[in-house]
């Protein structure tokens, strides 16, 4: 798992879909916000990735540590940060993820429950104690 957590991570920093694709099943999962439908599959999979991490996000980093491990179960507390392309916001990340394993080591079944802290581009860029001098 802690293989699988790190390929996960250097796709997410490096923004390379396809090598997110590579470690999920075809017919994965994906659960990015508990009320809304999961995505299905590599192509759903590949274009959540292309259009966040790809083309949305620089200067990535991700740290992920095992929780628990029960069977083809795991789950493990994760954090990010990046900022975005668009806006220029630093972007802060805390979760949890629980993965679901195939045979093969692929993932099946993927969900993420996480907080986010984003401080816009204006304020990153002011003094730490938030007035400008």
């Amino acid at each position: 798992f802690e293989a699988w957590l790190q390929r996960y991570g250097r796709a997410w920093i490096e923004g390379d879909p396809e090598a997110i694709v590579a470690i999920f099943a075809p017919d994965a999962e994906y659960h990015e916000a508990p009320f809304e439908p999961p995505m299905v599959g590599h192509e759903a999979i590949r274009h959540y990735w292309a259009a966040g991490a790809r083309d949305g996000q620089r200067n990535v980093t991700f740290q992920a540590a095992p929780i628990a491990l029960d069977g083809d179960r795991a789950y493990a507390h994760w954090t990010a940060s990046f900022t975005r392309v668009a806006s220029g916001a630093f972007v802060e990340l805390t979760g949890v993820l629980a993965a679901r394993f195939d045979d093969a080591g692929r993932c099946r079944e993927f969900r993420e429950w996480w907080h986010r802290r984003e401080t816009p581009a204006a304020a990153s860029r002011l003094p730490p104690s938030g007035r400008e001098e």
